[in-house]
């Protein structure tokens, strides 16, 4: 069913935010430590479950929102370790059906700096990965009031992008649809490199086989080449998934949100773009020919999401 967006309103829901900051934390035990990964993957990524009962943030997080994480010690300028946002992976009426167990998805950093060859370790995730059930953690938040689902929700389609942690706040968004027995379509893009890092695949094939209107579409860039032999991203499958994703797309009441490595940005607005589905987007200034010859500099000078588009890219 089309619906006018003109004549239909995007309503999100008055969130409360920031009830605890950087400079009133409040403390809470963590309840769950749990791999998220295969046991075969090279990656260590956790779901993490914060007990926030007996606390104002109970029962106060939205999907689609984020959890402040204030590690201890100091930086190297010795002053107070900065405070860290983790995207809720929990549903709105968290993991235990009240709001009183909230969850994140943290993976462990541990990296090679280009330049002088040193290995250097992520403070805050692998401090969270670190602790286990029982000890306590301080937090913040509620953090963020526009990537979120409307409070119209059912009447929309959802076009979910993602990469790597980028899916946890569509595991909680797609868990909160299902449970308002959403019938519109629902497509979730989740892009790893390998099949063990497939996040929540259990979860999201379970879904897919219980409702039609749901669609899973795993991209394992470093495992499965394209037809030509290229690797296949999140926003390839705009033209490798078209006859899926095309009818949806053109219905002016889908809404497309988008999370995960900046670097895919460019390409879904690119594919977008090309396949003349641009009222997602607001022009700044005309860009003319293919537009997958306009570069990411270009785009940021002329193209941005429009209404109906979301994004949290880092």
């Amino acid at each position: 069913m089309k619906i006018n967006l003109r004549a239909m309103r995007l309503q999100f829901p008055q969130v409360e935010l920031n009830i605890y900051n950087k400079n009133n934390p409040i403390e809470v035990p963590i309840l769950k430590s749990e791999i998220a990964t295969s046991s075969a993957s090279p990656n260590i990524i956790r779901h993490i479950t914060f007990d926030l009962s007996g606390t104002e943030l109970a029962g106060k997080f939205f999907a689609g929102q984020s959890i402040g994480v204030l590690p201890p010690g100091v930086t190297d300028k010795g002053k107070p370790e900065p405070l860290r946002l983790y995207s809720i992976s929990s549903p709105s009426y968290g993991e235990d059906g009240a709001g009183n167990h909230h969850s994140t998805t943290v993976k462990r950093l541990i990296g090679e700096h280009w330049e002088t060859r040193q290995l250097y370790a992520g403070v805050c995730s692998n401090y969270l990965s670190s602790l286990r059930p029982g000890d306590t953690v301080k937090v913040t938040g509620p953090s963020g009031k526009r990537f979120l689902l409307p409070e119209n929700s059912e009447d929309f389609n959802y076009v979910f992008f993602a990469t790597g942690t980028g899916v946890a706040p569509f595991r909680g968004m797609i868990k909160d649809l299902m449970k308002k027995g959403h019938r519109g379509s629902i497509v979730l893009i989740f892009g790893a490199p390998y099949r063990t890092d497939l996040l929540y695949e259990s979860y999201f094939r379970q879904t897919e086989s219980e409702n039609k209107n749901f669609h899973y579409i795993p991209t394992i860039s470093r495992e499965d080449p394209r037809e030509d032999g290229s690797r296949p991203y999140v926003q390839t499958q705009l033209i490798d998934r078209k006859k899926l994703l095309y009818p949806i797309l053109e219905q002016e009441n889908t809404l497309i949100y988008v999370c995960g490595l900046k670097g895919m940005e460019t390409g879904i607005i690119q594919g977008l773009a090309a396949q003349s589905l641009s009222d997602y987007l607001v022009f700044k200034k005309p860009l003319n020919g293919d537009p997958y010859s306009w570069d990411s500099d270009i785009m940021k000078r002329a193209v941005k999401p429009g209404e109906r588009m979301f994004l949290e890219v880092y």
